[in-house]
């Protein structure tokens, strides 16, 4: 038989608000590659790692073993969750909402959604909730990511709007990001940059964050601020922009209100304070603030650094304000641009579904817009009470008051702080539903209902991003299994409520199930109906247009033949007045302050090539190349001062919770300031607490505390103390492994980390160039210690799921001193003798250079008994391999040294030299500040210098 056609289809890339179109491959129903669209103006062609290794994470053997094909429900809390059919499901679901909801009123009821769901089912869910159920308890995890962006926008401009677009980084001769770490957590935009200041060398960039990130590499100007002490910071700016006439007082009076207050504000905040209080010099803030106000054009990207805050609004709306008090807004190259965090971010704030916003940018607290909203949907009223914000949400399911909780497309048992309060929301709710695509996140674990859902490559609707701009997102391949579309899920579920609910009342759910095409866009042209007149009106915009014409942006009324790239040209405000508003909010210190008892301030943010749960990039053993396993990391001095070694497994602790994990010198961050990686949930870094409960991952220690106006929670600083930790017993196994075991494998072994004190698995590959990812090999690690060995039957385990048994596997044991050595080894195709998998127990200081054989596959030192006798020293042969650096084409650090050494000119010459002999950065870009590290540090300069 002739082979299959392989189908092109154009979506959307699932990952950042930078929203970066694709081109996804398909053969027999199976997804086979991804590359950028070279039509999407977001990107041009562009992907970072993440975006470019879509089509791995959607392999058949990745899809068996980790997506949810079918509905699944416990019978009784404790047992496994069994299959059952799609009706049994959703009437067991329908009924005991209906349940819940007579017995205790529509508030007991709380739904949490996610910036990945597509407007449609945004859309659906929202009318669901607050039209049908009669309950504002809907809310998502966009609001852990971008509602004090929200609130700090409309706290100025009077709404919703980033004024700015991607075209801007080219036109603007300065950039002020503040809070983001733009390299890694919105790539393709600083590419974008990156060519922007090599083709304007006169463009001025400057960077402020508590951490000199890659970001920070590309800056003329580094502001290492203080966490916490950003509205300072800005109020110390215009204090100086007013003290040298900087300000452009004829916008303020035309255009603005309210700045006589904020002029009296910033009095106090003089340089010497702010430096002071900010931990940034005096010239440096002068330097800043000549350069926003006095250059032609500045733009602000800015991102969870100001939105992950106790007092996020205020940080927002004090950056806003420095483009107000100078002009810099509605020109091209000026205004401030929020970075959205998740891919449809927007989009959900578009159509309401937050817990205190209606449809089309509508305020549940207006009783106008409340009225505006039932008259178009047909309900009598919608309800004036507010509903429960994310931390809100779960404390009220903790203490009893919210009885069922529907989570769709989300982990919060992973991703809110304060996870033991979470915890205890998820075990006291008397109804719990999941809807996911993926079977194993921490929150699944919790679900009486579980419920099949699409995901990338699947999906049909629409996304908009960072830009107002919105694509269409198609499926390239069926829906696996039994997975619904999420809008289809909430439909139908509405569907059985509603006769009870709305007796003899026509439904409010009229939308067609199949073809699914004709529902989503169902959905969506009520949605375009809803904006018309409001500031996001795109009634100008059509279904076909979009799939005729590409992503447009909005605002786009009826008779505009297309979207406005920028807003405020014409110095108009959607406020009462025309004029954009100056918010006289006092600067306040961090919620949770360090003292002696907690002396550190823990930061958490982005690595390079995962994103978020790492529910789905966790599933590629490449994409921990560049940062292999958790580590917490802290200032060399710090660690001198304190005793600490780099490696060393230390305790740290917050007032909620307490983790194990490995220290990591770091000179990138300031004195008693530490950061971890967001991403770290239990699934791969855990553990058993003195008092024998699960360690539950990075926000364990996060706080819940969060900003009053936006109810955002401080996710960016922790008040932490350190202790040294004592676990004599250590553990690491690995072994490479067949494709379709690697993920069962890691769950298996997941499931044991709770018998150490401290353990963590994650996967690993043979980080062949993506070119060549066919022939990646992949496995799993696990690394453990504890005070004592576990029992022999879970070493007994651990040993079965490496496969580590067998003839070809040599031993080595010491009972008395609790030792073992196994070692499986295997010739290759090539008739090779290789290191195929490895248990050390009791002492693993060997295991450094053994991983090396195995991961390198390298040949094993000989005489072979020293596999089982060498210490920690490795024989010849077996030298450890430096760090890698550019994913895609895996180059490590040694490789680029070596290549260096033999280039010569300017550096931007030694980076070409450097990137044509071994191909590094020339793929996604997103290692290329890193080689400029490289290159710098081989000339003997600095990578960041200070104007």
């Amino acid at each position: 038989m002739p082979a299959s056609p392989v189908t092109e289809t154009r979506s959307t890339c699932p990952y950042c608000g930078v929203g970066c179109g694709v081109i996804i491959e398909a053969q027999a129903g199976q997804i086979t590659g991804v590359r950028g669209d070279p039509l999407h103006p977001a990107n041009f062609g562009k992907l970072c790692t993440k975006g470019s290794t879509l089509h791995l994470t959607a392999a058949a053997e990745v899809t068996r073993q980790t997506r949810l094909l079918q509905p699944m429900q416990r019978l009784h809390r404790g047992a496994a969750p069994v299959p059952v059919s799609w009706d049994a499901a959703l009437d067991t679901a329908s009924n005991q909402l209906r349940q819940i909801l007579t017995d205790h009123g529509p508030n007991a009821l709380g739904f949490y959604l996610s910036g990945q769901l597509l407007t449609e089912d945004y859309y659906a869910f929202n009318k669901l909730v607050k039209g049908l159920l009669g309950s504002n308890n809907l809310d998502t995890n966009s609001r852990l990511c971008m509602s004090s962006a929200v609130a700090g926008y409309k706290a100025t401009l009077g709404a919703d709007a980033p004024p700015a677009c991607y075209e801007d980084l080219e036109l603007a001769q300065c950039v002020f990001l503040v809070g983001s770490n733009a390299a890694w957590a919105h790539p393709i935009l600083f590419r974008r940059l990156e060519a922007a200041k090599a083709a304007n060398p006169t463009m001025k960039i400057i960077v402020a964050d508590p951490r000199r990130t890659d970001t920070a590499s590309l800056a003329d100007l580094y502001l290492p601020v203080a966490p916490g002490t950003d509205v300072l910071m800005f109020h110390g700016m215009l204090h100086i922009m007013l003290w040298e006439g900087w300000i452009d007082t004829a916008y303020i009076a035309a255009h603005t209100t309210g700045f006589d207050a904020v002029k009296a504000l910033v009095r106090t905040a003089t340089p010497e304070r702010v430096a002071q209080e900010c931990g940034i010099r005096e010239q440096d803030l002068l330097q800043a603030s000549r350069w926003f106000a006095q250059s032609p054009a500045t733009l602000s990207l800015y991102c969870q650094g100001l939105n992950q805050s106790s007092s996020g609004t205020a940080k927002n709306a004090a950056l806003i304000q420095l483009h107000l008090a100078t002009g810099q807004i509605g020109k091209p190259g000026a205004g401030p641009l929020s970075l959205t965090g998740q891919p449809n971010a927007m989009g959900g704030r578009e159509v309401g579904g937050m817990a205190n916003l209606l449809s089309a940018h509508r305020d549940l607290a207006n009783a106008e817009h409340r009225a505006e909203v039932a008259a178009l949907w047909g309900v009598a009223d919608i309800p004036a009470q507010p509903g429960k914000t994310a931390v809100e949400m779960f404390e009220a399911a903790a203490d009893g008051e919210i009885k069922a909780l529907w989570i769709a497309c989300t982990n919060p048992a992973q991703s809110m702080p304060d996870q033991r309060m979470v915890q205890r929301a998820l075990e006291r709710a008397e109804l719990v539903v999941v809807q996911e695509a993926f079977a194993n996140t921490e929150t699944c674990a919790y679900a009486d209902i579980l419920l099949p859902a699409t995901t990338w490559g699947e999906k049909i609707g629409t996304v908009t991003n960072s830009e107002r701009r919105i694509s269409r997102v198609r499926a390239a391949v069926p829906a696996p299994g039994a997975a619904r579309h999420d809008w289809q899920i909430a439909v139908q579920l509405a569907q059985r409520l509603e006769p009870q609910l709305r007796p003899g009342l026509p439904t409010l759910f009229p939308y067609p199930l199949q073809p699914a095409s004709a529902g989503a866009q169902a959905l969506w042209e009520e949605h375009r109906a809803s904006t018309a007149g409001r500031d996001l009106d795109i009634t100008g915009l059509s279904w076909e247009l979009l799939d005729a014409s590409g992503p447009q942006q909005w605002p786009m009324p009826t008779g505009a033949t297309q979207g406005q790239a920028r807003l405020y040209a014409d110095g108009l405000f959607p406020t009462v007045d025309g004029k954009a508003r100056f918010s006289a909010t006092p600067y306040q210190p961090l919620a949770e302050p360090v003292d002696a008892r907690y002396p550190f301030s823990l930061t958490t943010g982005r690595l390079r090539d995962q994103w978020h749960g790492m529910s789905r990039t966790g599933t590629l053993g490449r994409l921990f190349g560049h940062v292999a396993e958790p580590r917490l990391h802290m200032h060399p001095q710090d660690m001198e001062r304190r005793g600490f070694q780099d490696g060393e497994l230390v305790q740290v602790s917050s007032r909620r919770g307490a983790l194990l994990v490995p220290l990591q010198a770091d000179a990138q961050l300031s004195p008693t300031r530490l950061f971890m990686a967001m991403h770290w949930g239990s699934e791969f870094l855990s553990g058993r607490a003195a008092d024998g409960q699960r360690l539950l991952g990075i926000n364990a220690l996060t706080q819940p505390a969060f900003c009053p106006t936006s109810k955002q929670p401080e996710l960016k600083h922790t008040a932490v103390k350190l202790q040294k930790t004592q676990l004599p017993w250590t553990l690491l196994g690995m072994a490479w492994l067949p494709a379709e075991e690697v993920l069962s494998v890691r769950r298996a072994l997941s499931a044991l980390m709770a018998h150490f004190e401290f353990a963590t698995c994650v996967p690993f590959s043979n980080q062949v160039p993506l070119s060549a990812a066919e022939q990646t090999r992949s496995g799993v690690l696990l690394r453990a210690a504890a005070s004592a060995p576990p029992s022999e039957e879970v070493l007994q385990q651990i040993q079965q799921l490496l496969g580590l048994q067998g003839q070809q596997v040599i031993r080595y044991e010491d009972k008395k001193l609790q030792q073992s050595r196994a070692l499986y080894l295997q010739y290759n195709a090539q008739g090779a003798l290789r290191l195929e998998g490895l248990l050390l127990t009791g002492d693993t200081a060997a295991g450094t250079w053994l991983a090396e054989l195995l991961t390198q596959e390298l040949p094993p030192p000989q005489p072979s008994h020293l596999l089982l006798t060498q210490g920690a020293q490795p024989p010849a042969g077996a030298q450890a391999r430096s760090p890698q650096v550019c994913s895609c084409m895996n180059v490590n650090a040694d490789s680029i040294t070596r290549t260096l050494g033999e280039c010569s000119g300017s550096a931007s010459e030694r980076l070409a030299q450097l990137q044509t002999r071994l191909g590094c950065g020339t793929q996604c870009g997103s290692c290329i500040p890193e080689l400029k590290r490289h290159v710098q540090a081989t000339a003997g300069t600095p990578a960041t210098t200070h104007a």
